[in-house]
């Protein structure tokens, strides 16, 4: 039986472009990774940092808080191999500007897809984690023909199961509080405790970077855009159960921790999707990409891979193409 509920306490959760690479990728960005180069792009409301490396179609990664583009950079060199990789800083962390308003995730979604044309794609797939996830539904939604296929980790779908974890851990209730209340209980030198105590819930904790991601909400700015996605989960809601009608026709993979939220992923995306796959990362937290990243990188490349290409091993089955 999947340790679900033990976990859950401790976690949840312009028109032009610069795309040169740079020597150095700054203390928010976290370290350089090879064949990886960094960039900026201008969309509405500011501008998006990203990561790009890899060759083929296109694979847009979107992270989940409190992270960056940094949580990708165990599979990302994996993914490469098949995959233009580009990962991206939500609106308001790592090195993306932080926008006035507009974290809902309609409103993020278009932010990343503008992000994407700019860099001249129109057909993409995404892997999102996390809040990445709930950005990651209403972009393939609102835009199906152009998403190929997506893989959510690590959530339930705002509208269909994740408000029931409200009242489960105090995190999600104290980041969905109206300001100025965690921004005033959370000072510059409670971040580590605080985010420390959440990634204290993982599998493995000491898999994880946790000081790059410290130093990424070091300051107030960058926590308040962090609470503000958790401030729209009644709006994300709303807006989900009201365009429930649109279901995704593309292939959906649904990923839960074994030690975290298991078939629940699936059982969510279950509800507004024609072909959802799931799956459960063994062995792992509810940091797959960290905990455990042999697993989602062979997934992974089954599912955004060549179909027919059969799994290696009975957990994979789900992953296939």
């Amino acid at each position: 039986m999947y340790a679900i509920l033990s976990t859950v306490l401790l976690v949840l959760v312009g028109a032009a472009t610069t795309a040169a690479a740079r020597p150095d990728a700054g203390p928010l960005a976290g370290p350089n990774l090879p064949g990886f180069s960094h960039g900026t792009v201008s969309v509405q409301g500011g501008t998006l940092h990203y990561v790009r490396g890899g060759s083929g179609p296109p694979l847009i990664l979107l992270h989940g808080w409190p992270q960056t583009w940094w949580k990708w950079a165990k599979v990302m060199p994996e993914l490469a191999q098949q995959h233009t990789v580009i990962a991206f800083d939500l609106p308001g962390a790592g090195e993306s500007s932080i926008p006035s308003g507009g974290y809902d995730k309609v409103t993020t979604a278009k932010r990343i897809r503008e992000g994407v044309q700019r860099l001249g794609f129109t057909r993409v797939s995404l892997l999102g984690h996390d809040t990445g996830a709930l950005v990651a539904y209403p972009y393939a939604r609102d835009y199906p023909t152009e998403v190929v296929r997506m893989a959510v980790l690590e959530t339930p779908l705002s509208g269909f199961g994740l408000e029931d974890l409200n009242g489960i851990s105090f995190h999600l209730g104290l980041n969905q509080t109206a300001a100025p209340v965690p921004e005033r209980l959370i000072d510059d030198e409670d971040v580590s405790t605080y985010l420390g105590w959440l990634f204290s819930g993982a599998r493995y904790p000491d898999r994880i970077d946790q000081a790059t991601f410290f130093r990424a909400y070091a300051t107030g700015a960058r926590r308040t855009a962090g609470y503000e996605y958790y401030r729209a989960f009644p709006a994300d809601a709303a807006n989900n159960q009201a365009n429930a009608h649109k279901r995704l026709p593309m292939p959906v993979l649904a990923m839960g921790a074994q030690f975290a939220f298991g078939p629940l992923v699936a059982n969510s995306f279950s509800q507004v999707g024609d072909d959802v796959r799931g799956v459960v990362a063994p062995d792992s937290g509810h940091w797959i990409a960290e905990e455990n990243p042999a697993f989602l990188s062979a997934c992974a490349k089954l599912f955004f891979g060549q179909p027919g290409v059969p799994a290696p091993r009975p957990e994979l089955a789900n992953c296939v193409a």
